[in-house]
């Protein structure tokens, strides 16, 4: 469909999916859910003045068209990121550096599937000189389908690990789905950044790459590098800008951040800034002044005790990596007791049990003072640590037993709701 009509000559356009946000001009879009249906709505938002109402069972495939329409007519670099952990961190800290020069949109909150990336997209305006786009997946084919739609000309992935398997079907579907970003840039253009410490992504990166064009290996000296390379049967190139995560001249301790993983965030979003050339000072100066939100690698100091809170999500990779973070950062004249809460994993199918089994035997290993779990997938390890249905009945516990303290590590998938805990903390 030719969405001219809509788009031509407007600086930016409103859409929205809830009839009650609807202003005049804007764009209603019914989409229709398990539990809701916005074709009930289409009155509604006509009588409070949208322009144009897109309803009906293409619903979604029309707001997707409408928002590859909006991007194609934004001459703007947009950078699109995924990965299995760290893609709102990275996508926050490589903002506050791009914002040092740039007039940036980047996605808000986790808008990053099928229906969050196109109305990102829409929410970009012509003001804006350069776009980061969050991408999530959980089932093959889910990258394909979004950068069809937001056309990047830049591309990271963070890193991939064990999450979703239950959509993905293993492992190796997750790299797979990953990947589809490396070739839709491969195929059109762009730069891709990655790093040049993780053997994983080099090996995807390489596998994608035309006969004789095999990226080589080499010893950096410096924290970023670029390379041009041009395929002779298409003409295209793209630029691949390399960082190494344990090279990274901001120490996490410089920050705001917590964890010692975090060093990765804060490499890739330098070589962002440096790609796109940001001053350094500038960018030291953004990401030492960046406040984490949202439960996401936040330390938090209550009157009772000290909480590492990194409970947005949580898969085997990002689980894994918080435990040995928080166990290599104890720091005994601060807090003498240690404390792990964590909640359950989830949508890791016939690898649940393993992957559960495997955490708790990390916390085996580590002797801590006290372990709270919190989910059924913990009742089917060896786990000898008291197992709780679900936060409710954790803070029910607490209130009559509460902590004091203690040094806590605050983890889980967000389906847990592991936040609520906190006041009691």
């Amino acid at each position: 469909m030719d969405w001219s009509f809509l788009i031509a000559g407007k600086k930016s356009i409103h859409v929205t999916t809830d009839s009650r946000k609807v202003t005049s001009g804007s764009v209603f879009v019914a989409l229709k859910g398990e539990h809701f249906d916005g074709n009930d709505f289409v009155e509604q938002a006509r009588s409070a003045g949208a322009a144009y109402v897109i309803s009906g069972d293409e619903a979604l495939t029309q707001l997707q068209d409408l928002a590859r329409a909006w991007r194609r007519s934004l001459q703007i670099p947009v950078i699109a990121i995924t990965g299995t952990n760290g893609k709102t961190t990275t996508k926050e800290l490589a903002a506050a550096v791009l914002k040092t020069k740039y007039n940036v949109f980047c996605t808000e909150g986790n808008l990053n599937n099928q229906i969050g990336v196109p109305l990102s997209l829409l929410s970009i305006t012509r003001a804006h000189e350069i776009a980061i786009i969050e991408m999530g997946a959980s089932h093959p084919g889910d990258i394909k389908e979004l950068v069809d739609i937001a056309l990047p000309t830049d591309a990271i992935i963070t890193n991939v690990g064990r999450a979703h398997l239950q959509g993905f079907g293993s492992f190796e579907g997750v790299q797979r789905t990953k990947a589809e970003l490396y070739d839709y840039i491969i195929e059109n253009g762009g730069t891709i950044f990655y790093n040049a410490d993780n053997p994983l992504l080099f090996k995807m990166l390489n596998k994608r790459m035309p006969k004789g064009r095999k990226i080589k290996r080499q010893k950096f000296n410096k924290l970023y590098w670029y390379n041009d390379v041009i395929f002779p049967k298409t003409g295209k190139g793209i630029g691949l800008f390399r960082y190494r995560g344990t090279q990274c001249p901001i120490a996490v301790s410089d920050t705001h951040l917590v964890g010692d993983y975090n060093a990765e965030n804060i490499a890739a979003a330098l070589a962002i800034g440096m790609c796109f050339f940001c001053l350094w000072p500038d960018c030291r100066e953004a990401i030492c002044s960046y406040v984490p939100t949202n439960n996401r690698s936040q330390l938090i100091r209550t009157a009772h005790n000290t909480i590492v809170a990194d409970s947005y999500n949580a898969n085997p990779t990002s689980m894994q990596a918080a435990i040995n973070a928080f166990d290599s950062n104890k720091s005994k004249a601060e807090c003498p007791k240690q404390a792990y809460i964590l909640g359950a994993m989830r949508e890791l199918g016939e690898y649940s049990r393993l992957e559960h089994q495997n955490i708790v035997n990390m916390l085996l290993e580590r002797k801590a003072d006290k372990v709270l779990l919190v989910g059924e997938e913990y009742k089917e390890t060896t786990a000898p640590y008291p197992v709780y249905d679900n936060i409710e009945a954790l803070c029910e516990a607490l209130k009559k037993a509460p902590l004091e303290g203690y040094k806590i590590l605050l983890k889980g998938s967000r389906s847990n709701k592991m936040e609520q805990v906190l006041p009691l903390l």
